[in-house]
């Protein structure tokens, strides 16, 4: 348990005219107090559920399946001392550390479509939840994923990379400017909004130390301005899921019928009651899923889908033209491009990106971003493929870690010892006859970067800010 937990009175007072009356606030406090069970999702993206579960067990790793989301487990380890954050499975990107309720949100938005050109994730940092919609969609469409904080775009970045995702495109802005650059323009979009954080106590004791009623009452009138923008910005059949890691209703039931108060008929509400088994334990009478600490042995948690039956007549600012940097390659010199990098690497272009130069920059750009580029400012978009030089290109490490699958004919598979150099920074020594040129550095036949031999050295080709130093993986 928690010791530490403080539960302010008129939180308590609060959650009892919030709890549904078959739940009880003695099982809701003992909930609160017991220590989070551990979760994480595999990316599929990177490994199949089935060969993960094999190099889980290899690791000791107990797995439990989550029963609303096919690849989320909860974990248990024989051997913990290594954070699962410095496992190599980690680093690699096979898998995402991400609290189980979180899953949810996702499920929800996708249940029926994962075919989908243009979807956006309005709070994405650090990545959880935009990883996982990018591995359910298959890196397919494009996947706008902002941030309104700056400093979170670089770790909601560093994920994506990690992950494998190339068809993302990144914004840093406050959110309520989409409905208005970019109407009826996504087929579905996740609001997972800002919210005081009620559903987090298990994880975070001090969850509670600036809670107030005017708080909340403020926050939610953010959250009543961004699904606003959301509903604006959906194309109309399109799908948005609002959710949040609350659980006061003035930021969860309230702001869905906030919206359904501003245009009626155009928002239904769409019953998650057979999302998985026993969801019906969690849903309110519309249908959302409010789900208390003690029903599932989770964080607490809200998820509703919204569909948008018809258009509410959105129009878009007018806006300065703005100079954009990129060119679309020519056929030629994407041909090149992509000739480069097969014989040099033996990797193919995706079909769903595009080849976009910036001087001496080689980029892929999803191919369902095109319609949009010159209406919103991007941070960054796609995959940076490589840097031309006088001899040809120098290919980068996001390059390898998106579309290499360690199956390729010039990896260097590392041991153990040597994997840990190469994170460390470090070049390696491989126990092999050298060769020439780039290779993909791989481990356990999953490729970490890209390096190029020099004598009988591999020059590490790792970006100084995924260096590590410590605590590494065992093997």
């Amino acid at each position: 348990m928690h010791p530490n937990i403080v539960f302010p009175e008129l939180f308590l007072k609060h959650m009892e005219q919030t709890l549904p009356s078959h739940l009880s606030m003695t099982d809701f406090i003992e909930a609160c107090k017991r220590p989070l069970r551990r979760s994480i999702r595999v990316n599929t993206l990177k490994i199949s559920v089935e060969d993960f579960k094999v190099r889980a067990a290899e690791k000791g790793w107990s797995l439990s399946p989550v029963p609303w989301c096919d690849t989320g487990f909860w974990i248990d380890e024989e051997d913990d001392s290594v954070p699962l954050g410095n496992t190599a499975e980690h680093m690699s990107g096979l898998f995402y550390i991400q609290e189980a309720s979180s899953m949810l949100p996702v499920t929800a938005l996708l249940e029926e479509d994962r075919e989908l050109e243009r979807v956006l994730d309005m709070a994405a940092a650090p990545g959880s939840k935009t990883t996982q919609i990018a591995a359910a969609i298959e890196n397919r469409g494009v996947l706008v994923a902002n941030e309104y904080s700056a400093s979170r775009v670089k770790v909601l970045h560093a994920n994506l990379l990690r992950c494998g995702v190339y068809n993302s495109a990144l914004t840093n802005f406050d959110a309520r400017v989409f409905g208005t650059w970019l109407p009826e323009t996504f087929d579905a979009i996740l609001l997972d909004a800002p919210c005081s954080g009620e559903g987090t106590i298990r994880k975070d004791a001090d969850a509670f130390a600036n809670w107030s009623l005017a708080s909340i009452n403020e926050i939610a009138d953010t959250q009543k301005d961004l699904i606003e923008s959301a509903f604006h910005a959906l194309k109309p059949g399109g799908v948005m899921v609002y959710s949040t890691c609350t659980l006061s209703r003035e930021e969860n039931q309230d702001v869905c019928h906030h919206i359904k108060s501003l245009f009626g008929d155009a928002v239904e509400f769409e019953p998650l009651n057979h999302l998985f088994e026993n969801a019906g334990d969690a849903c309110t009478e519309e249908g959302f899923l409010h789900v208390f600490p003690q029903i599932f042995d989770s964080e607490g948690f809200f998820v509703a889908r919204l569909r948008k039956t018809q258009s509410v007549g959105s129009e878009m600012v007018k806006k300065r033209p703005r100079n954009f940097p990129f060119q679309k390659a020519s056929r030629k010199d994407a041909d090149a491009a992509a000739k480069a990098l097969k014989e040099s690497l033996q990797l193919s272009i995706p079909e769903s990106s595009n080849v976009w130069v910036r001087d001496k920059e080689v980029w892929l750009f999803p191919a369902a971003i095109e319609d949009i580029l010159l209406e919103i400012k991007f941070d960054r978009i796609g995959l940076k493929l490589a840097e031309t030089h006088k001899n040809g290109y120098r290919w980068q490490h996001e390059t390898v870690m998106a579309l290499a699958t360690g199956k390729e004919a010039n990896c260097v598979e590392l041991t153990a010892e040597d994997a840990k150099e190469w994170y460390m920074g470090r070049d390696v020594r491989p126990q092999i006859t050298p060769t020439k040129g780039e290779v993909i550095v791989c481990y356990r036949q999953q490729p970490i970067g890209i390096g190029k031999w020099v004598g009988n050295r591999i020059k590490n080709g790792l970006p100084r800010e995924l260096v590590r130093d410590v605590n590494l993986f065992i093997a």
